[in-house]
């Protein structure tokens, strides 16, 4: 038997999304808490299509002026009508339910916070994955530190939408239509739970939670909108960051997913269907969860019974996010040779090659698709490198800041790519493997007991590599001067709290020998900045084999390697030996190429040298114990021959 009564609701929009509210009223009237009573929708409905007690209007404005005792109204309607219509159903005195996002600008959020006060109104924002049961067990996860130190917090969202998707609707893909703001975007509309989820189990809900919003929008699709994005978000220290890479270009629907990065065990909330993956050391639990339905807890907090789970407050750090997106340039667009085109007509969809990658790697990183270097991305990328050494006119390395990187990553200037007189380029950074390897630098995975190497901590007492709170910043301590085939830094190591421990000279120089190859060297030097300190290496703390730190190249994708020195062949060979030089010659993606290593003549440091687990080579100035540095200073030179 059906029940009647309960609180009295009107429905704004019943097509599209409003369907799922139909369903859910109708389960709800069953339980006798949820009336439906009106619907206003502009499309005729089908006869039948409603029960013969609920009143149809054409247009919002004619059901609020008919309709004077409501309880709740539920906007479902587009984007850019959501303000108007919040505004009009909390000046008729019910409670609303607004469907995500709540508005389209910061302003019009503050405005219609203020209103909803005024009038003593709730207003639950429709973003259902708040719901979860999940997320208050993670936020007492965290906070309990059942994962460890967290360092970040990520989402993942790898969708697929047609041509039929982006054609819909006139505002579909648009970010303005005739003046006014509708921003349907990926991180604004799609795959907007993936953000605001990412923030909620972060514990960032208001505006003050957050530093900064830093965005990188491209598109692949003929919109006005971005479909392939990442959103940044930083946070006070020393809370983690909440990195968000999307896309609706994928090759096919992937559940999209948040994942909580901590030091002793791994979280990914796949918050579609409501369930957790703990990954503590390759021992891997799996818990699911309940939800409870948006409307209901809305008609639990009118009764007094609990607090609103995704109340208009707590989406103003979102709305952050959207305002950031808005008033971001234009996306960048994706050129039609990154792209194949799947299907055909309306089924039609736009697959970026490597974009699954990509996604991954930007979230690993916390990088943006234009730090990353991404050939698709390459104009921006252009436009966002510090500098270029040039021979000839030719740019054969771009030097780095390091100001973007990620903090567990230790920011550290840095040269990418580095490249042949031909153009074959030989660097890879923040690679799938090890995000932390940035190109050709200086960089040492213990200075007096912090990391400036980036990555998981290395120690002797059993626990092996673990992610610490460790990581400090290598940076500018003046302005670079380039010269002619020179340029030189003035550089300070610092501790996660900014105190300096290392001063370091830093000279790169650069010349063609021939019309093939090119010599670069690279000459630091360090000196304690406050007392003595100790440079050690996983191999000063126990590890064989992997003394690295100091110099180190992280080569690109290559095959058919062949490394060998003067005596020695092979990576098991030459790696910890005390050659004078070292020669690697491989197959890169551009075309065959090789770099002469030179050691450095002020000492008899032994070579790190990896081929198997990923391409690098280094020389090490704490191979198996530590270097102090006391008064004087520690110089090395090395010099390569790069060669196509």
């Amino acid at each position: 038997m059906v029940s009647t009564g309960g609180a009295r609701v009107a429905l704004i929009g019943a097509h599209g999304f409003g369907l799922v509210h139909r369903r859910n009223l109708a389960r709800l009237q069953e339980l006798g808490r949820a009336t439906l009573v009106a619907v206003a929708e502009p499309s005729p409905l089908q006869p039948g299509e409603l029960p013969d007690s609920v009143r149809t209007y054409s247009d919002a404005a004619a059901l609020l002026a008919a309709e004077s005792d409501l309880d709740v109204v539920i906007v479902s309607t587009p984007l850019h009508t959501h303000f108007g219509l919040a505004e009009a159903v909390l000046a008729s005195g019910a409670d609303l339910y607004l469907e995500k996002p709540p508005v389209t600008s910061l302003e019009q959020f503050d405005r219609l916070r203020a209103l909803a006060a005024d009038g003593g109104r709730r207003v639950q924002v429709g973003f259902q994955s708040l719901g979860s049961h999940a997320i208050p067990w993670l936020r007492a996860a965290i906070e309990a530190g059942e994962f460890g130190d967290v360092r970040a917090i990520t989402a993942t969202g790898l969708w697929t939408r047609s041509r039929a998707y982006f054609s819909r609707s006139p505002w579909a893909g648009r970010r303005t239509l005739d003046g006014v703001d509708v921003v349907d975007g990926v991180a604004t509309n799609a795959l907007s739970h993936a953000v605001i989820t990412a923030l909620t189990v972060a514990g960032a809900r208001r505006a003050s939670d957050l530093e900064r919003v830093e965005v990188d929008l491209h598109r692949a699709n003929p919109t006005e909108s971005d479909d392939t994005t990442v959103v940044r978000v930083r946070r006070p220290a020393p809370e983690p960051d909440v990195t968000c890479a999307l896309t609706l270009c994928g090759p096919e629907e992937a559940e999209p997913y948040v994942t909580v990065h901590g030091s002793t065990a791994t979280a990914t909330f796949f918050y579609v269907a409501d369930e957790v993956r703990v990954d503590a050391g390759g021992a891997v639990r799996t818990k699911r969860f309940d939800r409870t339905d948006l409307l209901e807890n809305l008609l639990d907090a009118r009764a007094g019974r609990g607090e609103l789970l995704s109340p208009l407050d707590g989406t103003e750090a979102y709305m952050s996010v959207l305002e950031a997106v808005r008033t971001s340039p234009e996306p960048h667009p994706i050129p039609d040779r990154f792209v194949e085109r799947v299907g055909s007509g309306d089924d039609e969809h736009i697959v970026i090659r490597g974009v699954e990658q990509a996604v991954l790697r930007a979230c690993a990183a916390e990088a943006t698709f234009t730090e990353l270097g991404l050939p698709w991305a390459a104009q921006a990328a252009a436009a966002a490198a510090d500098d270029a050494l040039r021979i000839d006119g030719r740019p054969v390395a771009e030097l780095r800041s390091g100001g973007a990187v990620a903090a567990s990553l230790s920011p550290r200037p840095y040269l990418h790519p580095v490249r042949t007189l031909a153009g074959v380029a030989l660097t890879h950074h923040f690679p799938i493997d090890h995000t932390w390897h940035l190109g050709v630098g200086v960089a040492m995975p213990d200075v007096g007991g912090t990391n400036l190497w980036g990555g998981p901590d290395y120690r002797s007492d059993g626990e092996g590599y673990r992610w610490h709170r460790t990581h400090g910043t290598i940076r500018r301590a003046a302005e670079d001067v380039v010269g002619s085939g020179t340029l030189q830094q003035r550089l300070t190591w610092c501790d996660r709290d900014g105190a300096a421990l290392v001063d370091e000279t830093r000279e790169w120089t650069f010349a063609a020998i021939d019309s093939v190859s090119w010599l670069l060297e690279l000459r630091f030097t360090l000196t304690a900045a406050d007392g003595p300190v100790e440079l050690g290496s996983p191999g000063s703390h126990g590890r064989a084999g992997a003394g690295y730190g100091g110099f180190f190249w992280r080569f690109a994708r290559c095959r058919n390697v062949e490394v060998r020195a003067a005596d020695a062949t092979g990576e098991e060979a030459v790696n910890g030996s005390l050659a004078p030089w070292l020669n690697w010659t491989a197959e890169f993606a551009d075309g065959p190429a090789s770099v002469r290593f030179s050691a450095p003549p002020e000492s008899d440091d032994p070579w790190f040298v990896r081929v198997a687990d990923y391409p690098g080579v280094g020389s090490a100035l704490a191979w198996d114990r530590p270097l102090r540095l006391d008064e004087g200073p520690v110089t090395r030179t090395i010099s390569m021959v790069v060669g196509d």
